[in-house]
């Protein structure tokens, strides 16, 4: 389903109809920016044990901090933060983004949060990751996008690999969580790639 097709079912359907913001759409899910209405899902799932323990380490965050950050977003170059929605129902399920886009070598690196546990593995994070490494190559003409994972999370990894991302190495013990040291793996997709399983 393309970006077009998938916006004019959203917003003609005689079987629903469509008032919120769509950017990027896909069969499941759409895309759509981070607004500051979403500041106590956001803030929920960012102080969640569970969740926190795939995440870079964060402070606790409090509702001022979490309604400056997705303020800040609009001026910030090289980043793209959209929440995750879940089209049966316009259910904000989790976030993906580019950051650290840089322009002359066309690289840029993946992140995702799926915060609404009763929606982990259905799917929804491989769909997600899709769109937006879609929305990458596609749009922003990206020839490279990288990603980091925790060694000990193979559902994280299983989505990844899915998606098409290629293991590329190992930080030994880059990371401390939880009382011990452990891996960071290094996975990253080409155009060449992604392009080549599309036509295949």
């Amino acid at each position: 389903m393309t970006w077009g097709d998938a916006r004019q079912e959203a917003v003609a359907s005689p079987q629903r109809r469509f008032d919120g913001v769509l950017f990027y759409a896909g069969d499941r899910l759409y895309l759509r920016p981070i607004e500051v209405s979403d500041e106590f899902l956001l803030r929920k799932w960012l102080n969640d044990p569970i969740i926190r323990q795939g995440l870079d380490h964060l402070p606790p965050t409090n509702a001022v901090r979490e309604q400056a950050w997705i303020e800040s977003q609009p001026g910030k170059p090289g980043e793209y933060h959209l929440g995750i929605v879940v089209r049966a129902g316009d259910r904000l399920i989790g976030t993906v983004s580019l950051v650290d886009i840089d322009g002359i070598n066309r690289s840029a690196e993946l992140r995702i949060m799926i915060g609404d546990v009763d929606c982990h593995c259905r799917g929804f994070g491989t769909e997600a990751v899709r769109l937006i490494v879609r929305y990458g190559f596609e749009d922003l003409n990206l020839n490279r996008i990288t990603l980091g994972v925790f060694a000990n999370n193979p559902k994280a990894i299983r989505c990844y690999e899915k998606a098409g991302f290629v293991l590329e190495g190992r930080f030994r013990q880059a990371l401390y969580r939880g009382g011990r040291y452990m891996d960071e793996l290094s996975y990253a997709l080409l155009r060449e790639e992604w392009e080549k399983s599309r036509s295949g």
